[in-house]
């Protein structure tokens, strides 16, 4: 059993929950809806219950839902702090659940950073939280994830500038490390190949370009190698998305958010998923936000919930086997 979590109220994550649980009803996977009941009971028939444990047999009828309550009503499109407790309430507990063994993996509707941010919440996006609830601090890893292409930002959101800063080989080799481990244990590839992106144009064609990848990226890749993991690179990150050249890699370990992002969601926008490494638990999350500018107006996708509920079925399932 999947435990989805409200995310905000005034974004489509009610709306693509309730497609997702159209689409899901017969085949599954089941999930349980961590959340308000009345943001889903209008679009679709809800059961309220006591306990998750009721979830597999009303899901062929109804959306199962643990209860949360929301402080203020919530108006579509227009997202509002006083509801931040209800939705940070609900990633809590979706933790917590699997942590006890009731549910077998977290899949986390969208929120707005800026919405919990203004209630107080301290951490720059959904992963940081889970890795503090979950006792490993510092030590998850962002992938995205589609048909395509694979990707890990060693850095993430950050502004460009600090980014830069922040790349250190200890860094890129914790990031590899972390990344190696969860294709392994979670996605079952006995041998990952890692395809390392250039910081410059050109992979910084030997100093010309810049010395990061002389001074940082080439010393983490040899003594990842070293170790005995299939890495390469650096590449160019203008040519290294190409169809013959992503054929030879699993993953590719990009230096900043969006030189990885931008071809993965120009690949896979529809089937993205996003991965949280280097947890005890499997986490997933669709690969877009609240889309605040079309909540309430029925137009949302689902496909990317629809891949997240997916995929972490089949990595919880993965896990379970390699345990």
């Amino acid at each position: 059993m999947l435990v989805l979590t409200q995310g905000d109220p005034a974004g489509i994550g009610p709306e693509i929950t309730v497609k997702a649980w159209q689409a899901l009803r017969e085949s599954g996977p089941a999930f349980v809806f961590l959340g308000d009941p009345a943001l889903l009971e209008t679009e679709a028939p809800v059961r309220v219950l006591g306990n998750i444990a009721e979830a597999r047999t009303v899901f062929r009828d109804a959306i199962p839902v643990l209860p949360l309550s929301l402080a203020v009503p919530v108006t579509p499109g227009t997202p509002d702090s006083r509801n931040a407790g209800s939705v940070i309430d609900s990633i809590t507990q979706a933790v917590r659940l699997v942590q006890a063994g009731e549910a077998s993996a977290v899949v986390t509707n969208p929120i707005s950073k800026d919405v919990v941010k203004q209630a107080g919440f301290t951490h720059p996006g959904h992963t940081g939280y889970l890795a503090e609830l979950c006792g490993v601090p510092g030590q998850d890893v962002m992938m995205l994830a589609g048909p395509s292409l694979k990707v890990v930002p060693v850095t993430v959101h950050v502004a460009l500038r600090k980014a830069i800063e922040q790349l250190t080989p200890e860094l890129i080799i914790r990031t590899a490390r972390t990344t190696v481990q969860g294709l392994k244990r979670d996605f079952g590839l006995t041998s990952p190949r890692v395809a390392v992106a250039g910081l410059n144009p050109h992979a910084g064609e030997g100093g010309l370009m810049g010395r990061e990848e002389l001074d940082c990226i080439i010393p983490a890749i040899r003594t990842l190698q070293a170790e005995g993991m299939t890495i390469f690179g650096p590449l160019p990150p203008d040519t290294m998305f190409t169809p013959d050249a992503r054929a030879r890699y699993d993953v590719a370990l990009c230096m900043y958010h969006d030189q990885g992002l931008i071809p993965l969601k120009t690949l896979d926008m529809a089937e993205g998923v996003n991965i949280t490494l280097g947890l005890p638990i499997i986490r997933t999350s669709p690969d877009h936000g609240t889309a605040f500018d079309i909540a309430g107006t029925g137009q949302a996708d689902p496909s990317s919930l629809l891949a997240a509920l997916r995929l972490a079925a089949e990595l919880a399932d993965n896990r379970r086997k390699a345990s």
